[in-house]
């Protein structure tokens, strides 16, 4: 008989060999037989738990490998595992007398990535996709003519073109400022010409709530989405003998002017004039209600294809000059004059000896508060007599920037009324800067200012400015892009706010009073 070599069958034939004589001895005995079963039936159960444990511990292993989920315990997922070195490296696969390879026991663990939740901007909820079926736009015809494209030089003069009726200054060619012009291709034409160039993807004003922001009116809401998304009709001169271009667009509604003929139209300027959009966000969350709409859009007449502002053009504007670009005349001097008198505060009639204008007094205290916070110099400072201007700066380029000796002589630009409503003003030309330092803001706007508007000192001190600057901006779809997200937007409104702060604090120290400046 042989012994058995493993640990397992030597145990087994060891019980074996022990209790079957016994077992014989105790059968054969002349003891009862009930305790003879007794002992028999405890003998055999003893055994049968040894033999169900060995079975149990021989297929632990077996089993551990086809447990997987969450109900796998930790500490079996701690355990080292012989086949893989603790240092990292992975030996290779054990090579068996048949040919096969042993692969080794491999576990990988994959660790989800917490998911960053996006920003919850207020009343701008995207509903669930739908299906959209493509739209097969519709190829330019024959008629499209390819007008001559603008050169750099050109394009450089376009924005300082002398326009009838209002003119908004701004040089093309700025420090930084790659070269641009207008696109020569299918689609870019002049005259008569008429090219459809339909819009297959969405709306460029997403509204995703119920209703638009409180502070944009529906004709606003409407106005956006013709700038944004209407099609291109024509190309333009603003005025016979400029190189200024309109985009005429495809609409309803009573004629925008001469230039633009029976359909409305729109000025697209530059992309470094992009701030142009933030001013008109902030005019109507401010409740001023002084600036044109204007939104962001990628023109398919663009050299570069980079998103530009494009601005309603409106013919009810008064008359400009041609030097300061404003519909009255007014030196700083006579500015200055202008406010003690208070000209039709109260619906008090001036006296001719005063010296008014038509324009209320109220104008021009919401005026100095708007161009405060985006520290706008080309209505109040021409010359930049109120700060440290750079060289990319209009007044050093042109230079007005050493005189600033007889201040009082200088003239007012970009004071715009409409034909019809010469109460009140019309803010063109809304360029910001949002790079000048604290310790370089110019206080030169604010100053002769006793008055400051209810509605907009409100919405500074409520706290709420970010949020619906958030949530106005992201309307528009093209500048939310172009600034980088809501990151970029954030910087811009962390310069506005704290400008509302240093604001704030001035009228406080002057002792300013805070009125209520409805349209009177």
């Amino acid at each position: 008989m042989s012994c058995p070599d493993k640990p397992g069958q030597l145990i087994n034939w060891f019980l074996s060999s022990l209790c079957v004589p016994r077992v014989r001895k105790l059968w054969s005995s002349r003891r009862p037989r009930t305790r003879r079963n007794l002992l028999l039936g405890t003998a055999c159960a003893i055994y049968l738990g040894f033999l169900v444990s060995q079975v149990g511990r021989a297929s632990a292993p077996h089993g551990g490998r086809a447990r997987k989920g969450p109900h796998w315990s930790r500490a079996t997922a701690e355990a080292p595992f012989p086949e893989i070195p603790l240092d990292g490296t992975l030996a290779p696969p054990e090579s068996q007398g048949n040919g096969t390879t042993l692969q080794p026991n491999v576990v990988y663990i994959t660790l989800r990535s917490k998911r960053s939740k996006p920003a919850s901007i207020r009343g701008t909820v995207k509903p669930k996709r739908r299906k959209k079926y493509a739209v097969a736009s519709q190829a330019p015809g024959p008629r499209a003519l390819v007008g001559p494209s603008l050169r750099p030089q050109e394009a450089a003069r376009a924005a300082d073109a002398e326009v009838p009726g209002h003119v908004w200054g701004g040089n093309l060619a700025k420090a930084g400022e790659r070269p641009w012009g207008w696109k020569q291709g299918v689609g870019a034409q002049g005259g008569d010409a008429d090219v459809q160039l339909p819009r297959a993807e969405g709306s460029n004003i997403r509204i995703y709530s119920e209703s638009a922001p409180s502070w944009l009116s529906g004709e606003d809401i409407g106005r956006m989405r013709l700038l944004a998304d209407g099609t291109v009709a024509g190309l333009q001169p603003a005025w016979p003998r400029s190189r200024a271009r309109l985009l005429v667009l495809q609409g309803t509604g009573r004629p925008a002017g001469p230039a633009c003929g029976p359909s409305p139209c729109g000025l697209l300027k530059q992309p470094l004039d992009m701030s142009e959009v933030f001013a008109f966000h902030l005019d109507r969350i401010l409740g001023l209600n002084r600036t044109l709409p204007s939104v962001s859009r990628k023109s398919e007449f663009i050299q570069d294809g980079r998103p530009c502002p494009f601005i309603l053009w409106d013919s009810s504007l008064s008359p400009t000059s041609n030097e300061t670009h404003s519909s009255v005349k007014l030196t700083w001097g006579t500015y200055q004059q202008l406010l003690k008198q208070k000209c039709w505060q109260n619906g008090r009639v001036p006296k001719p000896e005063w010296g008014c204008t038509e324009i209320h007094h109220h104008e021009w205290s919401k005026m100095a508060l708007f161009d405060f916070l985006l520290q706008i110099y080309n209505r109040l400072d021409i010359n930049c007599c109120g700060f440290r201007p750079r060289k990319e700066d209009a007044c050093v380029q042109s230079g007005r920037r050493p005189k600033c000796d007889n201040q009082d002589a200088v003239a007012l630009a970009h004071i715009v009324q409409r034909k019809q409503d010469p109460r009140h003003l019309v803010f063109i030309d809304n360029k910001g800067f949002f790079d000048r330092s604290e310790d370089n803001l110019n206080f030169k706007l604010l100053e002769g200012i006793k008055e400051f508007p209810e509605s907009a000192v409100s919405v500074l001190k409520s706290q709420h400015l970010r949020q619906k600057l958030l949530q106005s901006l992201f309307l528009d779809k093209v500048y939310w892009e172009s600034q980088g997200g809501r990151q970029g937007i954030e910087k811009l409104i962390d310069v506005v706010e704290q400008r509302a702060k240093v604001l704030l604090t001035y009228i406080t120290a002057h002792g300013a009073k805070v009125l209520p400046m409805n349209d009177e």
